[in-house]
């Protein structure tokens, strides 16, 4: 994780709910990259937290996994236990 990110446990929650819905999807990285057209080292980089994105990376990595807000709104309260 990087040190530097502020809230750097949102950037983990927010990747970690990313990877619950690529996972419900069935997509590998490889293959959600080629759908959003996002390198999956980004992808990984993501989801483990170490990098952020904007918001029309994050947009295009929903539509590749055929989720929208309110989804991932669902999967980061599970992320943070919320839910």
């Amino acid at each position: 994780m990087n040190p530097d990110l502020p809230e750097t446990h949102l950037y983990t929650a927010l990747g970690k709910a990313l990877r619950s819905l690529r996972d419900r999807s069935g997509l590998t990285q490889v293959e959600a990259g080629k759908r959003a057209n996002i390198r999956a080292t980004f992808i990984s980089q993501i989801e483990n937290g170490s990098r952020g994105m904007r918001f029309h990376t994050l947009i295009a990595l929903l539509d590749s996994y055929n989720a929208d807000l309110a989804d991932l709104a669902t999967a980061y309260k599970k992320a943070t236990g919320e839910l």
